[in-house]
């Protein structure tokens, strides 16, 4: 069977890592102690990854662009009934996977950023602690800490939305972010393909490069 690139690998790599950093930030803050400051890491990281998702929404290629997935309500019940009869079919994410996806990216956003001016009442805080007032900073930390379980609650929704997908409707939705591609006879008809050529990986290093120094930055505020 045939297959159209669907996803770039720039978009391949950001949906692994975005995946290693929550699962890691949520196991070192279990583990607690000495594994904070690895909590730290894997949140800086996170919030980086965000700011490099959101910018790729916008100037990556067609299927990894918010325009190209993001859908209104009428859309959204359209899907609904072509899932319904049988008959849905998306190239990148579905109108409800995007809804996931949004809310995904705006949660763990949300919590890296109150993560800046957590602390957890021993010997690490994020790097704008000092920044804000103690009574602020332990209104922010309980914030953060009350976050968790939102994430966790997307978290599951996402894997049993991609387990029904793969099991009852044979999509092939992990193997396509593995390798990028998707057989034909699971797409529209006529679905173009994503750029994913040398220009593509270069804008998104250069993104990722920039990115990085920012996140980089405001570490260097709490040290």
């Amino acid at each position: 069977m045939p297959n159209v690139r669907i996803w770039d690998l720039p978009t391949r790599v950001f949906h692994w890592c975005f995946a290693a950093c929550i699962v890691g930030a949520y196991v070192s803050a279990k583990l607690g102690g000495l594994y904070m400051d690895w909590h730290v890491r894997f949140g800086l990281t996170a919030l980086g990854l965000v700011i490099f998702r959101v910018i790729w929404g916008f100037i990556g290629p067609r299927h990894a662009r918010f325009g190209g997935f993001v859908k209104g309500p009428g859309q959204i019940w359209a899907y609904l009934r072509d899932m319904a009869a049988g008959t849905a079919k998306s190239a990148g994410h579905n109108p409800l996977g995007a809804l996931s996806v949004m809310a995904m990216l705006v949660d763990v956003g949300v919590q890296a950023v109150l993560g800046l001016f957590s602390s957890d009442d021993i010997m690490v805080q994020g790097p704008l602690y000092n920044t804000v007032s103690e009574s602020t900073a332990d209104f922010l930390t309980s914030l953060h800490r009350a976050n968790q379980w939102i994430i966790l609650a997307l978290v599951i929704l996402h894997l049993l939305a991609v387990a029904w997908h793969t099991l009852v409707r044979k999509e092939p939705l992990v193997r396509a972010m593995i390798a990028g591609d998707k057989p034909v006879d699971h797409l529209p008809a006529g679905t173009p393909p994503s750029a994913d050529g040398a220009g593509v990986r270069l804008r998104a290093l250069a993104l990722a490069v920039g990115v990085a120094a920012f996140v980089l930055w405001i570490r260097s505020l709490g040290s």
